[in-house]
């Protein structure tokens, strides 16, 4: 097994308090707990403010900087419409491999309302799409939180993976 891989997700905008965080919080703090055997950790999120620049591409261009200044050294994976879409147990194959490959961490970038940076996506290790449609910021994060327990109990073998 390669190193301890912390798992990291910048992500532009603000949650406020409310059942939005609870949950993603809870699905964190499974995935931390069961992770932790693994040598999965540091499920953390680092909230950043949206950009207030004129025009769509300056903001994304802004937030990027922003974003790739939180990121971790490791693998970078965004977020994005447009990207792949890959099934819960490819994705968490990818995660063991990245860890049994001695990567230290893996940020997930969450793009705001524009989107994200087009030099910024391409500079990525893997685009995923939850789906092609678009969804807000806080139902992706939850999303993200979800299937990063759900990756840790893929890797375990544990039973929540083949339904909740």
């Amino acid at each position: 097994r390669g190193m301890v891989q912390e798992m990291e997700h910048p992500a532009i905008g603000r949650m406020k308090n409310g059942p939005e965080r609870e949950l993603v919080a809870r699905y964190l703090d499974r995935a931390g707990a069961s992770g932790k055997p693994l040598a999965l950790t540091g499920f953390d999120v680092t909230e950043i403010n949206e950009s207030r620049a004129g025009s769509a591409a300056a903001r994304k261009a802004e937030e990027a900087k922003a974003l790739r200044a939180a990121l971790p050294e490791g693998v970078t994976v965004m977020l994005d419409e447009r990207g792949k879409t890959i099934d819960s147990e490819s994705f968490a194959t990818r995660i063991g491999r990245w860890r049994d490959d001695g990567r230290p961490a893996i940020g997930f970038v969450i793009g705001g309302a524009d989107g994200i940076d087009p030099d910024f996506v391409r500079s990525a290790d893997l685009v995923v799409s939850f789906s092609p449609m678009v969804w807000p910021h806080q139902l992706v994060r939850i999303m993200l939180a979800e299937q990063l327990y759900r990756t840790t109990t893929i890797l375990s073998g544990h039973p929540y993976h083949r339904g909740d």
